[in-house]
């Protein structure tokens, strides 16, 4: 019975249906009038309260638990957003005056023999919804800047083969590769990074870029495959 009212309030176009549809909408989603000093000041306190809370976490929890795990000398790291996913065999080192989206992951390559390495260095931007997969090693000199969701990807994670790949294998050697993003470089939103690419000093990647081969310094590139469209010499 309950079932059919419901299926004739959505569904009628008499007048009566169209008349209960609407008032069963204004029962189901009431408003409340804004009162703009009232409210105003409840955003303002509400910001304040969320922002002392996540610093809180920030200072006190995230930003020594992730410290913990990591080498180098990790001074005056600001880490926000909660703590970054570290996966797999990895040894991150992190220089000084880092900034880091805490919704980040870095993973190391399980099937290699040695430790995979992750170098960061100092005053270096990672952004938001980045993802760095070390397939043997990573070095992100100093002064670099990654916006959000850059992936460096050091390895693929399937072997080119599709039956290894049916059969769950890991990717072979030669699809690995280090990569590098030298000082003062500058990742846009987007952009991706094949294993083995070195990305030159000062170089700037537009958006969206997918990077299969080496960036000289100073220099844009943009595109996919990525090419360099202009010198910034």
């Amino acid at each position: 019975m309950i079932v059919k009212m419901v299926y004739w309030i959505k569904n009628s176009e008499s007048d009566l249906g169209r008349f209960c549809r609407k008032w069963v909408k204004k029962i189901i989603n009431p408003q409340m009038p804004v009162i703009p000093l009232l409210h105003h000041s409840l955003y303002s306190l509400h910001i304040f309260i969320v922002n002392v809370f996540a610093d809180l976490l920030r200072i006190t929890y995230f930003t020594p638990l992730f410290k913990s795990q990591i080498k180098g000398s990790k001074q005056s790291l600001y880490l926000y957003s909660g703590m970054p996913l570290l996966l797999g065999n990895l040894e991150i080192s992190l220089g000084d005056g880092v900034r880091m989206s805490g919704i980040t992951t870095f993973c190391g390559r399980s099937s290699s023999i040695g430790t995979n390495q992750l170098i960061i260095g100092d005053n270096v931007d990672i952004g938001w919804q980045n993802s760095i997969s070390v397939g043997t090693k990573v070095i992100i000199e100093s002064d670099v800047r990654l916006a959000g969701k850059v992936f460096l990807a050091g390895y693929p994670g399937h072997p080119i083969n599709s039956i290894d790949r049916a059969a769950g294998k890991p990717d072979l050697d030669e699809q690995v590769g280090d990569i590098i993003i030298k000082q003062g470089a500058w990742l846009g939103t987007g952009v991706t990074v094949l294993a083995g690419v070195t990305i030159g000093k000062g170089a700037i990647i537009g958006a969206g870029a997918v990077v299969t081969k080496d960036i000289p310094d100073n220099c844009i590139a943009a595109g996919n495959p990525a090419r360099v469209v202009k010198s910034i010499k």
